[in-house]
């Protein structure tokens, strides 16, 4: 299939040529997607949904339009290419808007990041149906649950992208992704909730069914007579699926797009320390079965791995080639693929046991962050640390800050990040944070 849609996007590169661009960007892709739904002790959902479509990018006399559509018949195809075309012509020039330099396609790896699983694209019915069975039943396993949804999610996909300069690649890619969502009673008017998913590109790693529905189950049970804490400032440990959300924002201060247009709060803070010195972090584009792993990134460019932050260090930004073009800097890539929390050591139990007293946050509850001023605002949930290990469970409290501020009372760092996360972040520990509780 790789084959047969890299010469569809050639034949669409031809006609957008052959109808007066300068260049064009094709990408194609087909994609199948199967959702299924369990509550109740039977499927409340099946969901199929298979995909193809084509996306054009055209330069024109100076001028840059995205066009796409799902009809790839060449009869049709050619004169939607060419009214694409003139219709690109009417639009302001922008000289900021060329393609990708193709000096950078070059360095290209040639290694297989192991993206696909056969077993899940032929994944059958009766699989997927008892896998939510089991789910549920791991789920609903306690008096007091009052409700319970489980669900698997599988897709496969394929995608070929072609330039008029000369870049050609295909990829291809397989997810699975099942889990619970649990509701259980709390009293006469208390109704915790929480979920479990786990998921990535391979079956193979992942807990079963079963387990994954009994930490559902485990961890809105631990929710039961949750209270606000007092204000304190104190040391705040966080969970390794909570400190994604938390780490993640920092990202998007790091591209180009937001240091050009002044939203960034770390626009001039290249080579600087922007966290402790605990922090390093690398952006591993081919780590084999991620999600996010890559060989190009969305522009054509050969990926590489780079450092991000190094011992506290801010090491590069993200610089896809429009706003590369405009702040006069060399493109890197313009998003982000696997990041990696480097020289950590412990898990959670054993920072716990070290910490001694704090909070213990696992999930944030709404709150904002600024990444123009770095100024953030949360809500959380979580446990009381007690003696080095989880006691009460804490919700409804605030933690308010600013992240030039957070990041460098970042104390310990840990080396357990979810396995099939993608942003591998590990349990991390901040002291001196304020809360905000009863």
């Amino acid at each position: 299939m790789r084959e047969e849609l890299l010469e569809q996007a050639r034949t669409a590169v031809d006609m957008a040529k052959q109808a007066g661009a300068d260049d064009a960007v094709v990408g194609v892709s087909r994609g199948r997607s199967i959702d299924f739904a369990w509550r109740e002790g039977k499927l409340e959902k099946v969901q199929e949904d298979t995909s193809r479509g084509l996306g054009l990018n055209l330069y024109v006399d100076g001028r840059f339009s995205r066009h796409s559509t799902n009809d790839l018949d060449p009869d049709r195809l050619r004169p939607f290419i060419a009214e694409a075309v003139a219709l690109t012509r009417l639009l302001e020039v922008d000289p900021f808007r060329k393609i990708t330099d193709p000096k950078l396609y070059e360095g290209r790896q040639d290694i297989d990041l192991d993206l696909v699983d056969a077993s899940l694209v032929n994944l059958t019915r009766e699989v997927r149906t008892q896998w939510c069975q089991e789910l549920a039943d791991a789920a609903s396993a306690h008096d007091d649950v009052i409700s319970a949804t489980s669900g698997v999610a599988n897709a496969h996909g394929v995608s070929a992208r072609v330039s008029s300069n000369g870049f050609e690649g295909a990829s291809e890619g397989s997810s699975v992704w099942y889990g619970s969502e649990v509701t259980v009673s709390d009293g006469p008017t208390k109704r915790p909730e929480a979920w479990w998913w786990v998921g990535g590109s391979h079956l193979e790693g992942l807990p079963s069914p079963k387990e994954t529905g009994a930490e559902a189950l485990r961890r809105v049970l631990a929710r039961r007579g949750a209270t606000k804490a007092p204000s304190s400032k104190t040391t705040m440990v966080v969970d390794p699926e909570a400190g994604a959300s938390l780490m993640g924002r920092i990202f998007g201060a790091m591209s180009a797009g937001a240091i050009q247009q002044k939203r960034s709060y770390l626009a001039d803070q290249l080579g600087k320390s922007i966290t402790s010195d605990v922090l390093t972090l690398t952006d591993d584009p081919f780590r084999p079965r991620m999600g996010a792993s890559r060989l190009w990134d969305g522009e054509g460019i050969a990926t590489k791995k780079r450092t991000v932050i190094e011992g506290g260090v801010l090491k590069t930004f993200y610089v896809d080639t429009y706003y590369g073009r405009k702040l006069g800097w060399e493109p890197t890539t313009g998003s982000p693929s696997n990041i990696v929390f480097e020289g950590g050591k412990g898990d959670l139990a054993s920072m716990l046991g070290d910490v001694g007293e704090g909070l213990y946050v696992n999930s944030w509850l709404g709150g904002n962050a600024n990444m123009t001023t770095g100024d953030f605002s949360f809500g959380l949930r979580g446990h009381v640390i007690r003696d080095g290990a989880l006691a009460e469970p804490i919700s409804e409290m605030n933690v308010t800050g600013n992240y030039a501020e957070l990041l460098q009372k970042l104390v310990r760092v840990g080396d357990d990040p979810v396995p099939w996360s993608t942003f591998r972040t590990p349990t991390l520990v901040f002291e001196g944070i304020q809360f905000s509780g009863a």
